[in-house]
This record gives C-alpha cells, sequence and structure tokens, in this order.
C-alpha cells in the first residue's frame, strides 16, 4: 500500500478525464469528441431543446386555449362552515384562512350557500351568492360586501 492508495473514510472517486493532452494520454487526437459531426467542432451548443433538425417536441405538442391574465381568485367559503364562528363575530379573508376553512386560497372571498347556519354573524366578503346572503340575513346576520 502507498500513501496515494488512502482515501478519507474509504470513499473512492475517479479521477477526472484530463483529455488533449496528446495521443500517449489514452485520450489524445480526437480528444474523446469522436470524428465528425457537430458535438466534434468547437463552439457546439445549440439551443435547448433543439433536436437536430427535426421538429422540436415543444412545436410539435398542440396548442390550446390562453390564460386570462385578469382572472379573480376567489377563497371559496359555504355558509355551513361559518357555523363554528362565535355568536356575533366579524367573518372577514384572514380568519377564514386562519381556521382553514377553504381549500384555495384566492386574494378575494365569495361566501357561497351549501349548509345552514344558525348564528348572527357580520360576513365581510367580495361576493355572496345569492342563497347565501338571505341564509345570513334570515337568522339576523349582516352580509357586508366589501370592494
Amino acid at each position: 500500500m502507498q500513501i496515494h492508495d488512502v482515501t478519507a473514510r474509504g470513499i473512492r472517486h475517479a479521477n477526472r478525464k484530463r483529455v488533449g493532452r496528446g495521443v500517449g494520454s489514452g485520450m489524445g487526437k480526437t480528444a474523446t469528441r469522436g470524428h465528425k459531426g457537430q458535438r466534434s467542432r468547437s463552439g457546439d451548443n445549440p439551443r435547448i431543446g433543439f433536436e437536430g433538425g427535426q421538429m422540436p417536441l415543444y412545436r410539435r405538442m398542440p396548442k390550446r386555449g390562453f390564460t386570462n391574465p385578469f382572472k379573480k381568485e376567489f377563497t371559496l367559503v359555504n355558509v355551513g362552515m361559518l357555523d363554528g364562528y362565535e355568536d356575533g363575530a366579524t367573518v372577514e379573508l384572514a380568519g377564514v384562512l386562519d381556521r382553514g376553512l377553504a381549500r384555495k386560497t384566492g386574494k378575494m372571498l365569495k361566501v357561497l350557500g351549501m349548509g345552514e347556519l344558525q348564528r348572527k354573524l357580520t360576513v365581510r366578503a367580495h361576493k355572496f351568492s345569492d342563497s347565501a346572503k338571505h341564509k345570513i340575513e334570515a337568522v339576523g346576520g349582516v352580509a357586508e360586501v366589501i370592494s
């Protein structure tokens, strides 16, 4: 055993290839690039997705629809889920998110009418469905639209 055989904690790694150092190096002449062709030349750097002139995948795939940049994202919550609040409480977007009542989070709150409400609440939301508004007001609560 020689000193150069000793490795740290037995970890072995291959020495890096030293290419273009003459024929006697074992990787000389073409320097591991093979003969001819684009990859053998200097300056070989085709763009990402280039498939050698074949129609690339990103152009073969069909394009469908578009994304509306003005779409409004709503956090949806049903009236029945608001029954966990105390009587006379104010319901807002931040409180709904803190309690984990909504799955998808948007920047605006919309209250939908599924479920029953027994508590008198002040609900401040950006939108209400008609049934939700009627159910909140039927128990003496207030459905306040904020813009």
